[in-house]
């Protein structure tokens, strides 16, 4: 939850510290007891606002809340890694032809804000007082949540400020460090975690947002975090391999879905502060959801007879122009447009999808027709709306209450089990052993669908007659094992990839790092413009960092690649664009 200002608790720091620093003998040497002191007070502060900030390091913000900071916009709609993730891997729609005019150095500004100025910001300012305290678990939580962001920002960026980070005044214009440094910077703060976790601690946070204060869990969560690292090196490191497969021989690390590190987005309510899942406060609104579906994803699941559709998407219409209704240029325009050719030889689905599904095409950029009471939506899972159960109603209906689904009360997946097991299969497949990628795959394809299934139960108006049958689930998965053993090649990898982007809903991060990291899979539906640039191997700098700080230079490019992508540089790499 937000709980404060950051101006505000900026200035109750400096206060605090002016506070300790005086004499007040009239006190018998004794603090003001009308005023809280650091060591009581203020590390609490910090550290809930630190773990609501790193969740929105992920999927953003609704509404430019004032306590938090993403506020410049973009083309990005709503801000958040993830969802530019998401976007680039088809798991969501992207809304223009060309790559540099979607992502653009402005369009990052938020993103980078946040982690600088909001959570590292933080960091700093609590780290002093936590020391003196012994508040050894609030400390491994910043490690733990600073790891992640750093090596998220490399992911995204490269090189970035970091040592000479968050010193102002003393430092204004930070200088770049290597991408490589930061990430054994990341991992040497999660051993760091890892001793807090298990040391003595004079007490717990009162807010902690993820595991309870079970620091057992927080403890497998570093180690996985570790392993998501070492598996994102694996083409640049030689003992990448070796140190993944030490923490799974150790066991401690996230092998269950009960111990899951994701965050709960608790709220209903679109007062300030919002708490609900980002993506549902964006598109559970008067007029319409403001995302489009990606059509790529919606026909691959139709295809599949995949059992997660239903909580994936939410139709609000049972008609599609082209499909069951006539043509309609005012709302759905490219239903009277003949398909490119790239589409055609490629045989890729264009415009419309049966069924009622009304979403776009990567890279469609016509604009907004008046069809937000028609586009599909954002479903139960993971965004906390609604289980489609064929009511084909609009979802901006703030007088009825069917309408909202869960509320917004969803999940950002973070580091989960069905994760580690798609690592695992990625891994098996490196080293050419089909037969245990084939069980990881199965293993984490289980675990995910469980989860998905299970979300809906914060729906509580879902007609559940409308969810598969155990039989469906059963018949899905070993029919996606059954094709991923008959398979060879990259046609093998094509089966693992397809699987891995479809389980990673609502994580772009992940997906984008595998599509860089392994060029699979290679049957996305590509741009619908036929020369789009080069595909983004990473973002521009954002604006506000170049013009503020003369130690960055702005890329020329966005093909420009992160240490551990030493993949052939495009257009070819990778196979989809």
């Amino acid at each position: 939850m937000k709980i404060r200002n950051k101006h505000i608790i900026t200035a109750l720091f400096a206060g605090l510290l002016v506070l300790t620093s005086c004499e007040v003998s009239e006190l018998d040497g004794t603090n003001d007891p009308n005023f809280l002191t650091p060591d009581q007070s203020a590390p609490d502060f910090f550290i809930t606002s630190i773990q609501e900030d790193f969740a929105r390091h992920l999927d953003g913000d609704v509404s430019g809340d004032p306590n938090d900071n993403f506020v410049s916009g973009g083309f990005q709609f709503g801000d958040g890694l993830s969802p530019l993730g998401m976007e680039l891997t088809r798991l969501m729609q992207m809304q223009s032809r060309d790559y540099e005019s979607t992502y653009q150095d402005s369009d990052v500004d938020d993103e980078w804000d946040n982690a600088y100025r909001g959570v590292l910001f933080d960091i700093r300012l609590m780290t002093p007082l936590a020391e003196e305290a012994g508040l050894t678990r609030h400390l491994g939580i910043a490690q733990f949540v600073e790891a992640y962001i750093i090596s998220s920002l490399v992911d995204f960026f490269g090189d970035i400020p970091y040592t000479e980070a968050v010193q102002a005044p003393e430092i204004v214009n930070a200088k770049l460090d290597s991408a490589e440094s930061v990430y054994a910077a990341a991992l040497a703060l999660l051993d760091q975690a890892i001793v807090n976790f298990t040391n003595t601690a004079s007490s717990t946070p009162p807010v902690e947002m993820f595991y309870n204060n079970d620091y057992s869990k927080w403890v497998k969560a570093a180690n996985t975090l570790k392993m998501k690292l070492y598996l994102q090196t694996r083409l640049v490191d030689p003992g990448a391999a070796a140190a993944f497969n030490a923490i799974v021989a150790s066991g401690d690390y996230i092998t269950d879905t009960a111990d899951d590190f994701e965050f709960f987005w608790p709220g209903t309510s679109a007062a300030q502060p919002d708490n609900r899942h980002p993506r549902y406060g964006l598109n559970y609104v008067s007029n319409g959801p403001g995302d489009y579906a990606s059509n790529w994803l919606i026909n691959y699941m139709q295809e599949a007879a995949d059992p997660r559709i239903r909580y994936y998407f939410y139709r609000q219409t049972a008609e599609v122009p082209g499909q069951e209704i006539d043509p309609d240029e005012q709302t759905l325009r490219c239903s009277l447009q003949t398909p490119p050719i790239h589409y055609i030889n490629g045989g890729f689905t264009f415009c419309n999808l049966p069924n009622g599904y009304w979403g776009r095409d990567h890279g469609d950029d016509e604009g907004a027709p008046p069809d937000g009471p028609l586009r599909t939506t954002w479903g139960v899972y993971p965004a906390g709306g609604r289980f489609d159960d064929d009511s084909f109603s609009p979802v901006a209906q703030p007088t009825d209450a069917l309408s909202n689904g869960g509320g917004g009360v969803g999940v950002t997946p973070i580091l989960n089990a069905f994760m580690v097991d798609f690592w695992r299969a990625e891994m098996a497949l490196v080293d050419g052993n089909a037969a245990a990628a084939q069980g990881f795959l199965e293993a984490g394809l289980t675990k995910q669908i469980a989860k998905v299934r299970a979300a809906v139960s914060v729906d509580p108006n879902a007609d559940l007659s409308f969810e598969p049958s155990a039989t469906d689930v059963t018949d899905f998965i070993n029919g996606v094992v059954a094709a991923f053993g008959a398979a060879s090649g990259d046609a093998q990898w094509d089966v693992l990839a397809e699987n891995y982007f479809v389980a990673h809903y609502g994580n772009g991060i992940e997906t984008y790092n595998f599509y860089r990291r392994t060029g699979f899979p290679s049957t996305l539906q590509p741009n619908r413009e036929p020369d789009p640039g080069s595909f983004p191997r990473s973002m521009f700098y954002p604006n506000q960092a170049v013009t503020s700080n003369s130690n960055i230079t702005q890329k020329t490019t966005l093909a420009e690649q992160v240490f551990w992508d030493n993949n052939p540089a495009g257009p070819a790499f990778p196979r989809s664009n």
